[in-house]
């Protein structure tokens, strides 16, 4: 979680160091094509999200919450891009940041639940981990779990 965190202050402030680097990255994004460097931000938040549902933690799968992050740690940066340096107020991201990842992870669980209802979060964030990034399923594992899998409402 710590990474997670680390992350996201370290995407802000390279786009306040390199607003021209970084809208070259995220402000002109064609529909299905980003930047390499784009993709290999993008692979390593899903990195840290997987890890950190490895560990339960997330309320959401993983896709959604990359999504979500990736959203709020663009929007933020671009807004402070946009104001006058002076003017900027970090304070604004990093709020934001503790709220948009209070909403998408849960505390710790606790080691001594052992309740199935409580660990189905988990479990169902690790396997859409598993499903989206290859993770440790063989082929025909990963066929499997994807054709049992109730779509979320």
């Amino acid at each position: 979680m710590a990474d997670l965190y680390r992350g996201w202050d370290l995407h802000v402030d390279f786009g306040v160091r390199h607003p021209a680097f970084y809208m070259l990255m995220y402000g002109t994004v064609q529909p299905g094509r980003r930047p390499p460097a784009a993709d290999e931000a993008h692979a390593l938040l899903v990195t840290l999200l997987g890890r950190a549902a490895e560990a339960g933690r997330p309320r959401v799968p993983v896709k959604q919450a990359t999504l979500v992050i990736h959203a709020a740690t663009t929007g933020a940066t671009l807004a402070l891009i946009g104001e006058e340096p002076a003017e900027r107020d970090l304070t604004t991201s990093a709020r934001l940041r503790d709220a948009v990842i209070a909403s998408l992870t849960t505390d710790p669980p606790a080691l001594s639940g052992s309740d199935l209802a409580s660990r189905a979060p988990a479990l169902d964030a690790a396997l859409e981990t598993a499903l989206t990034t290859g993770g440790p399923l063989r082929d025909t594992e990963a066929a499997l779990l994807a054709a049992s899998r109730v779509p979320n409402p």
